[in-house]
């Protein structure tokens, strides 16, 4: 039959083909056109959806941003643990780390503080590891008053210039540092019984730590505005 009407027949085969076609189009093309408004729907009418997408990139990179500025540090392994879980809430802004740091650093050092003057109260305290002892708390009650000093100093804004209420704060901060080491200088040249000597070095080396990773911020935040 094909021989006998080849025109007809190759045109019978071309149109079953290309209905073929047709049908497999229409078939996936209400799928393809559903998912294409669903998708629309649900980024254009729901924007939490969005939202939810921006707020893991921007996790990712204001916990990045930690990493960074800690890895700058001299405890950088103390300092993400101390702050990622703040990443939200300092982002990626170098003024609220530094300020954040100094509240922390403040939050250890009054602790640091209620602990050895609770020390200080032990029964069984020798002569000998009572003097450090009292130095040690007056050392640190001056890193308070001196870390006290610099957080409202971050929130200045008119006034001092810039340059001079961070080298400011930075004095203070500095200070603080330097009255936490002299703490330690003075059970090094004392003997004291081994246990309150660790007690005591634990507490203070954390404070020292911390102090040091938030004068190390200040001076990141300082170089900012150079």
């Amino acid at each position: 039959m094909s021989s006998l009407f080849p025109n007809i027949y190759q045109s019978f085969k071309l149109f079953s083909r290309n209905r073929k076609i047709k049908e497999i189009k229409m078939a996936v093309s209400p799928h393809f056109s559903l998912a294409a408004i669903f998708i629309s729907f649900l980024f254009t009418t729901n924007p939490n959806y969005c939202q939810a997408y921006r707020n893991i990139l921007s996790s990712d990179t204001n916990t990045e941003f930690i990493k960074t500025s800690c890895a700058a540090t001299t405890y950088p392994d103390l300092c993400f643990a101390a702050f990622s879980c703040y990443a939200s809430e300092i982002q990626c802004n170098p003024k609220i780390l530094a300020t954040k740091s100094l509240n922390l650093t403040l939050n250890t050092t009054l602790s640091a503080s209620k602990n050895l003057t609770e020390l200080c109260k032990t029964q069984g305290i020798k002569p000998t590891e009572a003097a450090p002892l009292h130095d040690c708390v007056e050392e640190i009650s001056d890193s308070v008053d001196e870390l006290t000093k610099s957080i409202p100093e971050m929130e200045e804004i008119e006034g001092k210039s810039f340059a001079f209420r961070m080298s400011d704060i930075q004095t203070w901060v500095s200070a603080a540092l330097t009255d936490e080491d002299t703490c330690m200088d003075g059970f090094s040249e004392t003997t004291m019984d081994g246990d309150v000597k660790a007690s005591v070095r634990i507490v203070i080396e954390k404070v020292a730590q911390m102090t040091s990773i938030s004068l190390a911020f200040i001076n990141q935040y300082a170089r900012t505005k150079k």
